[in-house]
């Protein structure tokens, strides 16, 4: 949508329901700002988790909401975590939520160097427990529970019986965008 040359900017709240902080967002008006995407820093809300969460403006009757569309650790926290002679195990896999597809990332590091067989395995038991559980929930609900670092928790717990971790993060948890179907013309 073109903007009306003339027109005054000014800030216009945005409620994120994720975070308890308020954004705010400039433009000249609501209908301009729908589609958005806007970043947000969460690290000082998570003591130091760098983690970064974007969401998409939608106006609700002139109340302006962000929905989430993906989160990310930042790389520079994962570079910190990772010390010499232990190995790290990630994975990047597809699954069905209650409404929506998401892509997750689950990013691993053991507490000393492990086998081939060791870090399959935890790839193994992540992949096969994080699709069971984010299956019966939302996806609004699976980002609230990856800020608050439940569903990393449960998973270090499952998997400490296979290999003890030093860090069980979810690296990168987004929407996939729905492929529109093209017509043969």
């Amino acid at each position: 949508m073109a903007q009306i040359k003339g027109t005054k900017k000014r800030f216009f709240e945005v409620k994120v329901p994720l975070t308890a902080t308020k954004v705010h967002v400039y433009g000249a008006s609501p209908e301009e700002l729908e589609g958005r995407v806007v970043r947000i820093d969460m690290t000082r809300s998570l003591r130091g988790k760098n983690l970064e969460l974007r969401a998409k403006i939608k106006n609700n009757n002139g109340t302006l909401e962000g929905i989430p569309v993906s989160l990310e650790v930042m790389p520079s926290y994962i570079r910190r975590s990772v010390r010499k002679g232990t190995d790290y195990i990630e994975d990047s896999f597809e699954t069905e939520c209650k409404d929506a597809k998401l892509r997750i990332k689950p990013f691993m590091i053991a507490r000393k160097r492990v086998s081939r067989a060791i870090r399959n395995a935890l790839r193994e038991g992540a992949k096969k427990h994080l699709e069971s559980h984010v299956k019966v929930r939302t996806a609004e609900e699976v980002f609230s529970e990856i800020t608050s670092n439940k569903i990393q928790k449960e998973i270090s717990i499952k998997l400490k019986k296979i290999y003890p971790l030093a860090l069980c993060e979810i690296r990168v948890a987004e929407i996939v965008p729905e492929k529109k179907k093209q017509t043969a013309a």
